[in-house]
């Protein structure tokens, strides 16, 4: 979220300054505590410390007014005691730094030093430079006290550079600190591990006897344990390093210089690390990195991967460090004061190699010891470290290297690459096995081929471990690892394939999964991760094409996919009109969670013809696809749906499920395509009736019969409000459209949900908007964006930020409309997994951003700007399937305009002609059933006011006026288009042409509007 309200540095609100002194005053009182607000009689005494006006509570109120009036009337709300800011902690800068400091001092305390480092950061840059500590006013005596959380975050960055090895980097800023806290024995320490990987250990042996001696000198104390045990590191730092077993990588290692640095640092706070996960991740590789650079004098790399489950650990160590016996006494003192020993591959022989680990830390003082393995040793000193898959952009660089040494001409297409990388689990072995093959594939070749892994991916290098030879023998050493059920598990969960959560597992398991979950992460066979829903696990996919092949060889696939779908079924029945209910946040999440498994499960009941299951999950997916705004995706399933629910009787449990997928399938396909499919109509006639007391029982009364449009629930009329607006929108009676809206929004009781409002007041906007009613749309848009953080939308998924958009421009607060617009173009990027389905949209929302843009800039008089941003903005109508879109009429309506008003018509000639066509096709063409999104008339409108424009620009003043007229009657859109120019309304013909249309319906109005159009086409006074 970004910060709104500066007030560390300046004070500034969305990047526009606040230079009134009492009103800077009065914010930073009411920033102290955003969530209680500021009481009154603090705020008095704030603002007025030395001399209290006559009236303090009406001075007050004053200055909130003009506060309001600055910044937005809903920024500052009352509060049971006064006053507080309507901003969270993320929009205020004196809130982020509190809450990036104690999230930085939470990563410092876990360890995780790379995240505190960026929480610190991130905090720092609040300020533009370092805070003063003086005071004498509220807005000082917030800064003051906001200097000790910089100074604490300053703190945390110099240490947290330090313990990520960033030595060089943390010399500045240690030093700093040392000179601020010279007593600081946490800061000196640091500080001199980093001057003696800077400078050289004598540097840093130099400034500890200079605080030794001070130490002595002033009170006659010694420096603590922790220094001195460091001293002593320092002194051996003259010793030769020496290291056994660990060898240099002939090709770098790619895409793990954050992991490196992160287990060195764990390194340096613990004595026993344990890097985990699961096989060809490239734990081996890191090791060994971790080992040449590690600050120890010795290091010590024993492998285990040859020892049998039941062979003797301690022995092998013993005989690798040379030690007189397998004691781990003896060990110690083999491998040397303050060593390194690295044990990799530890998974097979993880109980006596725990048992040496406990061993050699209980009997020696600074042995450290890093493992390898794909489960954790479980020891009280030990910390984990989860290694994590590689990232796509560093598998298709290792992919592209190791496909070179393979055949030096091979063709690397790179949309190919990636998507074989994306494909791949982030192993660098996969990678590896793939780039071996270019010998005699090419990559797209390579890419269909992997629908079979196991079977393409084998034959590695012959200095790699035989178990690195195949994909499958990487996952099949991790299975054998297993008991019984831990097997079973591995079969059965591949049935998810978007991850599950321990209630799920354990209804396909038949059982409490919860220890068997544990064991299969405890193997680096699923990952497990907190999530918006919950506690979520997953498996790589590679882990999970193995377990379904293994699941079809135990001949166990329709047992375990009768309990999956038993589950889909289950969750669909609990879920199907969550999203409309009174907490649609947390629903949208758990739905979202569980996407790709229900979308799967829908298929596989289709196949089987599970009625039941297929009727609940519907439900359930195209709610969430219809509220999140992915209405071709909606509309999709209403065909498949309806052929197999007309031919079934639900059970009771399911009936209501049953009502919510037919009702959701017909507004689906009335939105994309205009129209409702008459089979899925008669499955919603066919439900048992039920009284709308809830959206979607009154959404199944109003769509399941033809004379509901005035009915006495108020629920069923608030809801057959919102669809005949829709239909009068369409007509382009917006009057009638409005008030149907206004009934869909005062129709609600208690049965009103979140969804509900928050559709209600986007529509009523929407409408107000179209009839220049724009402090009432900007009104109503306000409560909306309100809901849509109510609802939990990831984006702005109804168009209620570009609707505050338009009005804001429409009402002159350019500044307040770049901003909406903004955030419009911030939501509408969706997440990455909707791009490939959005592209069309994507393509209209930047449009329309640019156009916007356009009219912003013209609206401040950079024509010039203006009219580039336009000319950028058609250029988009290029692209391949967006050129024949309405929006993109819509657009060079707005073009034509644009240049028409200033003067530049010669650069948009050809367009002009362009838009006569188009016009004259729309007019003579008319769709039966247009989608509800789609306005014919008002984008008929838009033409003809952009030809009416394009005409009085050349002279041709009578249709120009005509056609402007006419564009009106329309109802013409005017998002992307001028002001009306007052020398145009003012005229007599234009009140003539107005009158001359006033009466005329749609017919008449297609007609006449042709008519103009020829008679354009061939008058005398054109140009």
């Amino acid at each position: 979220m970004t910060i709104e309200l500066c007030l560390l540095t300046r004070v500034a609100y969305r990047g526009r300054a606040i230079s009134a002194p009492r009103l800077r005053e009065l914010l930073a009182l009411l920033a102290t505590d955003l969530r209680t607000g500021c009481g009154t009689t603090r705020l008095v005494d704030g603002l007025w410390p030395d001399t209290r006006p006559d009236n303090p509570a009406k001075a007050l109120q004053i200055l909130v007014s003009r506060l309001r009036a600055q910044l937005g009337a809903d920024v500052v709300e009352r509060s049971p005691t006064g006053y507080r800011l309507a901003l969270g902690e993320q929009q205020v800068d004196a809130a982020v730094v509190l809450v990036r400091a104690a999230a930085a001092a939470k990563h410092a305390r876990a360890g995780d030093h790379g995240s505190a480092l960026a929480e610190a950061e991130a905090g720092l840059a609040c300020w533009d430079a370092p805070p003063e500590d003086d005071r004498g006013n509220a807005l000082s005596d917030l800064r003051a006290e906001r200097a000790t959380t910089y100074r604490t975050l300053s703190r945390l960055r110099a240490l947290s550079l330090a313990r990520q090895g960033r030595q060089a980097d943390a010399v500045g800023p240690l030093t700093e600190l040392a000179a601020d806290h010279p007593k600081d024995e946490e800061i000196l320490g640091e500080l001199l591990r980093a001057e003696a990987g800077t400078a050289g250990p004598a540097a840093a042996l130099a400034r500890y006897d200079s605080y030794r001696r001070m130490l002595r000198d002033e009170l006659g104390t010694a420096p603590g344990s922790a220094l001195r045990a460091l001293h002593e590191e320092l002194l051996r730092e003259d010793e030769p390093a020496t290291r056994h077993g660990v060898v240099h990588t002939p090709n770098p290692l790619l895409g793990r210089d954050h992991d490196l640095d992160a287990v060195s640092a764990l390194l340096r706070a613990a004595r026993v690390v344990s890097v985990v996960g699961p096989g060809g991740l490239g734990k081996t590789r890191l090791a060994h990195a971790v080992g040449l650079r590690a600050p120890q004098r010795t290091v010590r790399f024993v492998g285990l991967a040859g020892i049998a489950p039941d062979g003797d650990v301690a022995a092998e160590v013993a005989t690798a460090v040379g030690a007189a016996d397998q004691t781990a006494a003896r060990i110690a003192e083999a491998l040397g004061p303050g060593a390194l020993l690295v044990l990799d591959n530890c998974e097979h022989v993880l109980a006596p190699a725990a048992d040496l680990v406990a061993a050699l830390v209980a009997t020696s003082r600074d042995v450290t010891v890093l493992t390898t393995s794909r489960a954790p040793l479980g020891l009280s000193s030990e910390s984990v470290y989860p290694l994590p898959e590689l990232t796509v952009v560093a598998m298709a660089e290792l992919f592209r290297q190791r496909a070179r040494a393979a055949r030096r001409d091979v063709d690397l297409p790179e949309n190919a690459v990636v998507e074989l990388c994306r494909r791949l689990d982030g192993l660098p072995l996969a990678a590896e096995l793939a780039a071996a093959r270019v010998r005699v594939l090419s990559v797209p070749e390579i890419n269909q081929r992997l629908a079979d892994r196991f079977a393409l991916l084998r034959g590695g290098r012959r200095d790699a471990p035989e178990r690195h030879h195949t994909l499958h023998a990487v996952v099949d050493w991790s299975r054998q690892l297993l008991d019984a059920d831990g097997q079973f598990a591995l079969r059965a969960l591949s049935v998810f394939p978007g991850g599950f959560t321990a209630a799920a597992a354990g209804r396909v398991l038949g059982t409490d999964a919860l220890d068997v979950l544990e064991h299969l992460v405890g193997q680096s066979l699923l990952k497990v991760a907190d999530t918006p829903a919950g506690t979520r696990f997953r498996m790589l996919e590679t882990v999970r094409e193995f377990g379904a092949a293994r699941l079809a060889e135990a001949g166990e696939t329709e047992r375990v996919l009768a309990a999956f779908l038993g589950w889909a079924r289950e969750f669909g029945v609990a879920h199907h009109d969550a999203v409309l209910g009174p907490e649609p946040a947390a629903a949208t999440e758990a739905i979202g969670a569980e996407l790709d498994n229900l979308v799967s499960a829908r298929r596989r009941a289709l196949s089987r013809g599970d009625a039941a299951t297929v009727a609940a999950v519907t439900a359930t997916l195209v709610t969430l696809w219809l509220t999140g705004g992915n209405y071709a995706r909606a509309a999709a399933p209403a065909v498949d749906t309806a052929h197999l629910l007309a031919h079934w009787t639900p059970e009771p449990d399911v009936v209501e499920a049953a009502r919510t997928a037919a009702v959701v399938c017909v507004l689906g396909t009335i939105v994309v395509h205009g129209s409702a499919p008459p089979r899925m109509l008669y499955v919603l006639r066919a439900l048992p009736p039920a009284p709308p007391d809830t959206p979607v029982r009154a959404a199944a009364t109003v769509l399941a019969h033809n004379d509901v449009f005035e009915p006495d629930e108020p629920l069923t009329a608030a809801v057959a409000g919102l669809l005949r607006s829709h239909l009068a929108e369409r007509d382009g009676e917006l009057e009638d459209a409005l008030v149907a809206a206004r009934r869909f929004l005062d129709g609600f009781g208690d049965p009103a949900t979140p969804w509900l409002w928050l559709m209600a007041h986007e529509r009523t906007g929407t409408l107000a908007l179209r009839l220049e009613r724009s402090a009432e749309a900007r009104d109503h848009f306000a409560a909306a964006v309100r809901l849509l953080d109510v609802i939990g939308a990831r984006r702005d998924v109804i168009g209620v930020y570009w609707g505050m958009t338009f009005a804001c421009y429409h009402l002159g607060a350019l500044d307040d409309a770049e901003y909406w617009l903004g955030r419009a173009t911030a939501d509408n990027a969706g997440s990455p997994a909707e791009a490939d389905e959005y592209t069309a949209y994507d393509t209209s929302a930047a449009m329309f951003a640019l156009a916007t843009r356009a009219q912003l800039a013209l609206a401040r008089n950079d024509v010039d700007t203006g009219l580039v941003l336009w000319h950028r903005t058609v250029a988009m109508a290029d692209e391949p399937g967006v050129e024949a879109q309405p929006w993109v009429l819509e657009i060079q309506a707005g073009v034509v305009s644009a240049h028409a008003r200033f003067g530049r018509l010669d650069a948009v000639a050809g367009l002009v002609a362009t838009l006569a066509g188009h016009l004259e096709r729309l007019l003579a063409n008319p769709v039966d059933r247009p989608p509800v999104y789609v306005a014919e008339l008002p984008l008929a409108g838009a033409l003809l006011f952009a030809l009416g424009m394009a005409d009085l620009a050349t002279g041709a003043d009578a249709t120009g006026v005509g056609l402007v007229a006419l564009a009106r009657r329309f109802r013409y859109l005017q998002a992307l288009q001028p002001p009306l120019p007052a020398a145009i309304t003012g005229r007599q013909a234009y009140a003539d042409a107005v009158a001359e249309y006033a009466c005329l319906d749609r017919s008449e109005l297609r007609e006449t509007a042709l008519r103009v159009l020829a008679a354009r086409a061939t008058g005398p006074d054109r140009g």
